[in-house]
């Protein structure tokens, strides 16, 4: 049987590799009526289908990639690099013969910030429709990332998105959730996203979104008011830990069972509903392990910072196999933050991540966190799982001891981890 199927949104990245120093602004590079003498073109393939489907893959999980391209040369150079990581891999790939394959121009100059050109393509016209139930009938759980950037994924209030969903859990898996931020002017943030989720999230047994991107579509006017007054850049450090719970509880009320927040090098946070019956073939040995979960997990301090590209996908990926192991729910944060943390030590959203076995032999050889401060206030220290317990935790609710730090080894943790916070 199939392990994951990873569905949504693929890419081609074309980076030219530019020769002039740092320090210039970007009219120095493109400019009207300008040539730019620039290196060779390093491609890569992008988006929640190669970036988590492939992780998934270099972690031991049996998968399946979903996206939906053209039959054009860069359709035919997305199936090349996919099959360059398995054979397998791309068995599930929709090929239309008019559509356009999406492609992205990364103009990516020393010194300056990035810039995108960016084609949709086949992307825009993904449908429920699109989608290989049969193959999704033989896999235990079903990954899709990125409505935002799937124009027929949103519009409608949604419709699209709550059909994908509602055929895969007829089909007997289980059901995960990406998203990806919305453009603000465009179309993709001028709808209601509020409704879309409440409709879908019914059907999601799984909810992976950064911190950011849930609260842009939950909570906008809290979004707009955090960037205007500290930045994009620092809004993710600005984000209080009680935003962050009452997101996630209002994924959970809308019915999703397991809610996973993505922050970046603050770490991750885990919550889950407090009851779980079967949640499809992809359910867990040891359900009940899973039940009325509140953690969050530092994260792992990398070697070197190549590129954060894919990191949040990465993580996904590590999450997800450590389900369909059947780990614990400690182990599965672990397992998210190693894979986010090792994707960043190479540039390329699919280069840093290692085997399953290697990855864990890198936990346990003493890894070092990057930050282990507590949360906030009434969180408690779990020294042998390397993890904050919250206050709504099963294992936390159920001590006898409820002194907010764990006791003094978790005021002495804390302590340490706010000498080495960042």
């Amino acid at each position: 049987m199939i392990d994951v199927v990873v569905a949504g949104h693929i890419c081609l990245d074309l980076i030219p590799r530019f020769l002039a120093s740092a320090g210039e602004d970007m009219e120095t590079y493109v400019a009207a009526g300008r040539l730019t003498e620039v290196g060779p073109l390093a491609l890569s393939t992008g988006g929640a289908v190669s970036n988590t489907g492939i992780n998934l893959h270099l972690l031991g999980i049996n998968t399946r990639l979903m996206g939906k391209i053209g039959d054009d040369l860069i359709g035919r150079a997305i199936l090349e690099m996919i099959a360059r990581y398995g054979e397998t891999l791309a068995q599930g790939m929709i090929v239309v013969p008019e559509a356009t394959s999406s492609y992205t121009i990364v103009i990516n100059p020393p010194g300056v910030d990035r810039a995108f050109l960016h084609c949709p393509g086949a992307n825009h016209t993904f449908g429920a429709d699109d989608l290989r139930y049969d193959v999704i009938r033989q896999c235990r759980l079903f990954h899709f990332g990125y409505p935002p950037l799937l124009r027929r994924m949103y519009s409608n209030g949604g419709g699209e998105l709550r059909a994908m969903f509602r055929r895969a859990k007829e089909a007997g898996a289980t059901t995960s959730l990406d998203l990806a931020m919305p453009d603000p002017a465009g179309p993709s943030g001028q709808v209601d996203w509020r409704a879309i989720l409440r409709g879908a999230l019914n059907q999601v047994d799984i909810f992976v979104p950064s911190v950011e991107e849930l609260l842009f579509m939950l909570d906008r006017r809290q979004f707009e008011a955090l960037e205007a007054e500290v930045g994009s850049a620092q809004m993710l450090e600005r984000i209080e830990i009680e935003t962050i719970r009452r997101l996630a509880a209002e994924a959970l009320t809308w019915g999703a069972k397991v809610v996973v927040l993505k922050l970046g090098t603050r770490g991750i946070y885990l919550r889950t509903a407090a009851h779980l019956s079967s949640l499809g073939r992809g359910t867990p040995q040891g359900l009940d392990r899973w039940e009325g979960r509140e953690m969050w997990m530092p994260p792992f301090r990398p070697r070197r910072v190549a590129s954060t590209v894919g990191a949040g996908d990465a993580a996904i990926a590590g999450f997800l196999a450590a389900w369909c192991r059947s780990e614990t729910p400690a182990r599965a944060l672990q397992m998210a933050a190693a894979a986010g943390a090792s994707c960043v030590e190479e540039a390329g959203a699919v280069r840093g991540v290692g085997s399953w076995e290697a990855t864990v032999q890198r936990i346990a050889s003493g890894w070092e966190h990057l930050t282990t401060r507590a949360p906030g206030p009434g969180w408690q220290w779990d020294a042998g799982e390397g993890i904050w317990r919250g206050p709504q935790d099963a294992d936390y609710l159920g001590s006898s001891h409820k002194e907010g730090m764990g006791g003094a080894q978790g005021r002495t943790q804390a302590g340490r981890g706010a000498d080495t916070a960042t």
